[in-house]
């Protein structure tokens, strides 16, 4: 005579927490940009991520270059927080408040972490928004919000 032994008995409900609580323990935290030594940011740190072939374009046309980071696809120019207010930054820039990406030492997609490829001499690490939106818009071909006519 063999003695059956049965399993608990599992709700969906359980199962649906179940795998969400994984995927929320697999996603990557979000980690900050660091600066480099003896920077100071006053004004907080976002930053402007293009592709790297449009921040190749845009290094040559800027007058001034604050820190400038790089992971292999795409370049991130810090600039001050809240630099993204009245501003529409063109695609194909993303505007990443905080400057933040996520995951440790790996970068979404599995890129290397961002690494710093431009230190300005000072300790500020800015690249000046303005100068960096008009750059901006001149190499994607997008004309500045501010210049767009308005419909009433």
């Amino acid at each position: 005579m063999s003695v059956r032994t049965t399993s608990p008995v599992v709700s969906l409900d359980t199962l649906v927490r179940m795998k969400r609580r994984r995927r929320v323990s697999a996603a990557p935290e979000p980690v900050r940009l660091s600066m480099p030594d003896g920077m100071t940011a006053p004004l907080g740190c976002d930053a402007v991520v293009v592709p790297a072939v449009v921040g190749r374009l845009l290094l040559a046309r800027l007058p001034r270059v604050g820190c400038v980071y790089e992971d292999g696809t795409h370049w991130w120019w810090i600039v001050p927080s809240d630099s993204d207010v009245a501003l529409e930054w063109p695609a194909p820039a993303e505007y990443a408040t905080g400057a933040v990406y996520t995951g440790g030492t790996v970068a979404p997609g599995g890129q290397p972490a961002p690494a710093l490829i431009h230190q300005p001499d000072g300790t500020i690490p800015y690249t000046p928004p303005i100068p960096l939106y008009l750059a901006l818009c001149r190499v994607t071909g997008t004309t500045p919000s501010w210049s767009r006519p308005i419909s009433a």
